[in-house]
Order: C-alpha cells, then structure tokens, then sequence
C-alpha cells in the first residue's frame, strides 16, 4: 500500500474533475448571460423573494444582503434569507430565479420537508467528518507503512467511515436542491413574476445550479472509489 502525489488512482477522478469543472462553467455562463437580461416586471431579487415569502405565510423570514458573488442561502436556524448583493438589488432574470431558488428553501423549512429536515439533522456531523476523513486516511497508511497493519487499518477504517458521512449529505442535499429549484420555478409562474418567455431563462439558471451539486456528489463518489483501491493494497 503507498500513497502519493503520482498515485495511479488518481485517475479515477479526472473524469468527476472534468464534469464539475464543465458544471461550474455552466453555472457561471447561465448567470452571466440572464444577470445582464432585466425582467419585465423589474423586480429586484430582493422584491421577489418577498412576494414568494409573504404568498406561503413567512412575512416574518427576514431578507439580508450577503457578502460575495452567489453567495446566496437560506438560515434555517436563524429563519434568514441572505442574498448576495447583485441578486439583492438586481432586477433580472437571474436574480429573481436565485431569490425564487432559496426561497423554496424556507419554504421546505416551514413545511418540514424530509430530505431538507434530514440534511440539517446531519450537518454538524459531517462537518466534524469532512474535517477529520482525510488526516485519518492519511495517518492509516502511515501506520501500516510503519508495519502496524491492525492499527492502520483500524484508523485507515474509521476514515473511511468518516468519509461515507460526507456522501450521505451529498446524496440527501440532491433531492433538497431539485425541490427547491421546481419551487422556484411554480412560485415564478404562478405569482407572474415572469412571464413565459423570460421562465426558459429562469430555469438554464435552476438547472446548472442543479448540476454542481450533480457534481459534487460525483467527485465524492469517486474519491471513496480511490480510497477503497487504496485501501485494498498490500
């Protein structure tokens, strides 16, 4: 068993590298192009959010402007939507989608939705988990190197474990995100925030927002694909 910056298993995650990399560049050029579209109703994200609030009964969730570019999302605990600043203020396609996108969240929050109510039960679990998984992978294969083969296991092991945690929450957060997407999508139409023409761009903004945690849960997949290959060495 070895582990090293030339590991061959590496190789097993160009594939998931290059779909997430491809995910990113659609998120960025669906977002770009309708971030520049104004729609015809001229509301601000902001605007938007608060109509879809106040339609499903939370006048009362609180609407912030975040720091940073697509920084965008619901405080579940805090009952707080945070909008980054282009989509607080912006009055365009783009924005009023994010904002319609998040708002799904809170709704799914007022309604206890299951996926949504899993993903927040397990979230200080995997954070401990994604922080700790690696060093212990690593720390096992130093140990069994060492010749401690049972110990290294052992540790090698509850890596591995540790690293299941995270696929959980990568696998729970798809079901979470396309929900709140189709929201967003219902509460546009059915509010006329906007109109049919202006929804095809509403929804190229969903879907490849959709598609990076497509590809996050990707990459974690093949990552646990490598370090079982890893673990399987003598």
């Amino acid at each position: 068993m070895y582990f090293g910056m030339f590991d061959p298993t590496f190789i097993i995650l160009i594939p998931a590298i290059l779909f997430a990399l491809y995910a990113q560049s659609k998120i960025n050029s669906a977002y770009n192009k309708y971030a520049k579209i104004r729609n015809r109703r001229n509301l601000t994200g902001a605007q938007a959010a608060r109509m879809i609030l106040n339609q499903n009964g939370l006048s009362d969730v609180a609407i912030e402007i975040s720091k940073g570019k697509l920084s965008d999302h619901y405080d579940p605990k805090h009952r707080i939507m945070r909008l980054s600043p282009d989509v607080y203020s912006g009055a365009t396609v783009a924005s009023v989608s994010i904002a319609a996108h998040e708002s799904g969240h809170a709704i799914q929050h007022a309604e206890r939705y299951s996926p949504l109510v899993i993903r927040n039960v397990i979230v200080p679990v995997v954070n401990i988990a994604s922080m700790l998984s690696w060093p212990l992978l690593i720390i096992g294969i130093l140990v069994i190197s060492a010749g401690n083969f049972v110990q290294g296991n052992l540790v090698f092991n509850l890596g591995i474990l540790f690293f299941l945690a995270v696929i959980v929450f990568h696998t729970v957060t798809l079901p979470v995100e396309f929900n709140a997407s189709s929201r967003a999508r219902k509460q546009l139409a059915d509010l006329g925030i906007l109109y049919e023409e202006e929804s095809k761009g509403a929804k190229k903004v969903l879907s490849a927002a959709a598609m990076t945690y497509i590809a996050a849960l990707a990459v974690a997949v093949a990552n646990l694909v490598r370090i079982l290959l890893i673990r399987g060495r003598e």
